[in-house]
């Protein structure tokens, strides 16, 4: 089967690869377990050393690699080049901190000596979506490594170029070649990967159908993961917010990475005495957008990444509008080359409407007029998803309480939703388990072993 690269400003066919045979992934998978045994003997300070250089490799060609990934999935290239920058800022977080994260642990016991160690597993297979195509593999490639394990690839399928050139930049950095590689395949040799005994973990960013399979295999194996899922984020205004600096972020929030992004804001929840106000605003806000090619560097919205997703958010939002919801704006693909849709607002949506049940995956903003706070409080969590929340308020300590009602991985107070090395990031209920980044991440795809020793 033929792996496509399609830009989908214009839907031209960028490049085609053939996917890999099975031989050759097992080959590599080989090659990898080989290289593990003598990565894992390797100190932080050498890790570190080829850590940085990733880092430096991303930041000197940042352009270069902005460029692959707003081809590939159409992402603003101002976008791109921030999500190069973030990956060196994250190879950097994990090449200064992982020392010290995984340290030994003292701990008093009736032993003469007893600690704590954190030991590398060995083969950690990442799963990867098209959103993120740089973010997403790094935020699980620079701990993973720095920990000592070795990782495989599978990255989405329309991303392949994304893919390789990730590859490139580890290999540029210096480090050994199999210490990570990317498996250019689809789908259906990820259940044999996952059984194969040199492979010890699974990562998986994606869809809720998609991380159920990876998990059921993985846990008929007895092997660890970690999913970072769905999101259905819900964006809380309350009745003293800031509404303009609310309306402004709730914007950006909704439409970064053209709206597809998993902790992108897309419930917008607000009490009924703001109402008029916040609608106004967000929907004249959402109108001075400017949409087109995702190469100039003014465009503040670029097209939805395959036209299959397209066609998909329009039909979630045609069944809502049948089933009651009304466009204050958008609602429709724009009439240009390319796989573009206008910036969309949804208000009157109800429980049990498509809108208000499903992901919506593309540039579409759902308003939802709350009683009061309470109310709001209780529409932010009557969803499957709990991946992220923002919260608007000026009473800052009233907003900590409200925080703890809240179910999701994380709660921005006055802010929109954000990934941070330095924090752990990850879902409740059905948006995953598990966390990346931070030291809770790093912890994740080690062996924690308890010492115990009597002189």
């Amino acid at each position: 089967m033929a792996i496509q690269s399609i830009n989908p400003a214009n839907g031209k066919l960028l490049k085609s690869f053939h996917e890999f045979p099975e031989e050759k992934i097992f080959s590599i998978i080989e090659d990898v377990n080989r290289e593990f045994k003598e990565w894992k003997k390797t100190s932080f300070l050498t890790r570190s050393h080829l850590m940085h250089n990733a880092a430096k490799v991303l930041r000197e060609n940042k352009r270069k690699y902005a460029e692959i990934m707003t081809m590939e999935m159409g992402k603003t290239i101002m976008q791109a080049e921030a999500e190069a920058e973030k990956c060196a800022w994250v190879c950097d977080y994990y090449a200064d901190n992982a020392e010290a994260i995984l340290s030994k642990e003292v701990i008093a016991t009736d032993a003469d000596e007893s600690f704590v160690q954190f030991d590398p597993i060995g083969i950690v297979l990442a799963v990867m979506p098209w959103n993120f195509p740089f973010w997403q593999v790094f935020r699980f490639a620079a701990p993973a490594l720095m920990g000592g394990n070795v990782g495989i690839l599978k990255h989405a399928s329309n991303v392949p170029m994304s893919a390789l050139a990730i590859e490139e930049v580890f290999h540029k950095a210096g480090f050994p070649e199999n210490t990570f590689r990317t498996l250019l395949i689809g789908s259906k040799p990820v259940e044999k990967i996952i059984k194969h005994p040199a492979v010890k973990a699974a990562t998986l960013t994606g869809s809720e159908p998609a991380g159920s399979r990876v998990a059921e295999l993985a846990g008929k194996e007895i092997k660890k993961t970690v999913l970072e899922l769905g999101g259905s984020d819900p964006f809380i205004v309350l009745a003293d917010a800031d509404i303009e600096e609310a309306v402004n972020v709730g914007v950006t929030a909704r439409l970064i990475n053209n709206g597809q992004s998993c902790i992108a804001a897309k419930r917008f929840i607000y009490v009924k005495e703001i109402a008029d106000e916040f609608e106004e605003k967000f929907v004249k806000r959402m109108e001075e957008i400017k949409v087109g090619n995702p190469m100039d560097e003014t465009t503040d919205l670029g097209p939805i990444a395959r036209e299959d997703l397209l066609l998909e958010l329009d039909a979630q939002i045609k069944t809502s509008v049948k089933q009651g919801a009304t466009i204050l704006t958008g609602g429709e693909r724009l009439d240009k080359e390319g796989a573009y849709y206008a910036p969309t607002v949804i208000a009157n949506v109800k429980k049990g409407m498509a809108a208000y049940e499903e992901e919506l995956f593309g540039p579409a903003a759902i308003l939802i007029k709350a009683e009061d706070e309470e109310d709001a409080i209780r529409i932010a969590n009557d969803t499957e998803f709990g991946l992220g929340a923002s919260l608007w308020t000026k009473d800052i300590n009233h907003g900590k309480e409200l925080v703890k009602e809240i179910d999701a991985g994380a709660v921005f107070l006055n802010g929109l939703v954000k990934s941070d090395p330095r924090l752990p990031f990850g879902g409740a209920k059905k948006s995953g388990y598990g966390r990346e980044l931070s030291h809770y991440g790093i912890k994740e795809f080690v062996n924690i072993k308890s010492v115990w020793i009597k002189k």
